[in-house]
Parts: C-alpha cells; structure tokens; sequence
C-alpha cells in the first residue's frame, strides 16, 4: 500500500535490526510495560507474519518515501486477550522518534482503515491505548474515531499503572461518511 509520503508493505529480513532498535527506545515503549530484548523483537516480527498469514492483514512494515527503508509499523491486529469488545479488529502503530510528529501515523493509519473497511469488509475497527498517551489519542481522533469507554487491560496485572485503557471505535458507515465524494 502506498500513501503520498509512505509506504506500507511486508516484512523485510532486513527491518529485524531498526524494528528491535526501536523497541529498546524506552520513548518508544513509554505506555507499554517495558523495552523489548531483540530476542522478543524477532519472535514478534515472527507473530506478524504468522497473523497476515491467518487473517490477510497485519502491522505492516512502515518506509517514509525517500527518507527510510523502516519507520515502524501501522496495520490491523486480532487482538489476542478476552474483553467485552473483542473478538474485534485493532488498528495500531508504532514509529521511530525521528518520525514523530510529522503525520505519519494518521497518514498510515488512513490506509489501513480503508483497506480493512473494503478490502477487508470490516463492519468495526477499534483502538486502544493508556489514558496518558495523548499523541496516539489524538492520532484515533484524527482518522474519525470515537472514544467508546475505559477498561482494564485483562493482559496486566492489577495494580499495573498500565492497567487502565481508553478504548476508541469506528464503524464503516462512520468511516464511509468521512471519505470525500
């Protein structure tokens, strides 16, 4: 898939090495509950391809057009944790700090709604995060989605300052109104 400045494609042997670099950025996994180990990088490189494989859609591989070869990743995701809202479709992202702030994410994100709305037929997409990360909130806001609700990540243990998630939404007929005509 490509947008004006991106794009999103499958895994390269070669994004193993920025993609476990990126996770051992403690910026990077600010809201997450902690850093990978390149080990942990590849088994989750490994993951994704296994999910395009069963589903037809992933975290794609993120390439800024004449700038990087590997940014990050924007793509859909099965989440694998039981909630009231799930079995659902997630739309998620994850960039380098040299490719914040530049509307790479909502750029990317737009193309992966549009091709899990009519490549896919998804009827719902959803996103979530912790209630402190503003820039991936506002990122959900950006491509139209809706905040919906709190919950607990079932996936963290209680007491975890990464517990609590805002859980944001958007349906096709919502995601159809928004497209120029």
């Amino acid at each position: 898939m490509e947008t004006s400045r991106l794009i999103l494609r499958q895994w390269r042997e070669a994004d193993v090495d920025s993609f476990a670099e990126m996770n051992a950025d403690p910026r990077v996994m600010r809201y997450f509950p902690s850093t990978l180990p390149r080990e942990h990088s590849v088994q989750m490189v490994g993951r994704i391809k296994t999910h395009f494989d069963e589903y037809g859609f992933g975290l794609w591989a993120v390439e800024v057009k004449d700038q990087t070869p590997f940014a990050g990743f924007i793509g859909l995701s099965v989440p694998q944790f039981s909630a009231y809202f799930t079995p659902c479709v997630e739309i998620g992202w994850r960039l380098a700090v040299p490719f914040w702030n530049q509307g790479y994410a909502s750029e990317g994100a737009q193309a992966a709604l549009e091709f899990g709305f009519t490549q896919c037929n998804l009827k719902e997409i959803v996103s979530f995060t912790v209630p402190a990360n503003v820039a991936s909130r506002r990122v959900m806001e950006k491509i139209g989605m809706t905040y919906i609700d709190n919950f607990d990540h079932p996936a963290l243990p209680d007491g975890d300052p990464l517990k609590r998630h805002v859980l944001y939404s958007i349906n096709r007929p919502d995601w159809d109104g928004l497209q120029p005509n």
